[in-house]
């Protein structure tokens, strides 16, 4: 009998960013991003909750088991970006805009790669208590 569930785990990572198109003039980056656009990089602490979805193994009772999927987070996203400047001290965002919405899809796109391919994911991403963002996205 297949159960389709899902189980969600929620972390959290401090991390400073600047919002900044490098094509662009000061004046238009400015105009855009206000000041998410600081030169001196601003910051967030950032929830993420991830969503993994599938069947319940009929010998474990489990759909993932928590302490793995809490490992591979930790080891793979706050790691990686906690207390980091995303700009400056990750790869990830060399060439990437870190707004919510780009770190949102890296960070997807690290735990799928990552996962079996039997289970579906959803990232959702809070940068503050009001503004968060879900990727991929649900109708």
């Amino acid at each position: 009998m297949n159960h389709e569930i899902a189980v969600f785990r929620k972390e959290h990572f401090n991390a400073a960013h600047r919002l900044h198109n490098p094509n662009w003039t000061d004046e238009k980056n400015a105009q855009v991003f206000g000041k998410c656009n600081n030169p001196h990089y601003h910051g967030h602490n950032y929830t993420l909750i991830v969503k993994v979805t599938g069947n319940i193994d009929a010998d474990t009772g489990y759909l993932i088991d928590m302490k793995i999927l809490s490992d591979l987070i930790k080891h793979e996203i706050t790691d990686r970006f906690d207390h980091k400047n995303l700009n400056l001290d990750c790869p990830e965002f060399s060439s990437l805009n870190p707004s919510v919405e780009n770190i949102a899809v890296v960070i997807y796109d690290i735990l799928k790669s990552k996962l079996d391919s039997q289970y579906g994911l959803q990232i959702k991403l809070y940068e503050t208590e009001n503004n968060f963002v879900e990727y991929p996205a649900q109708p």
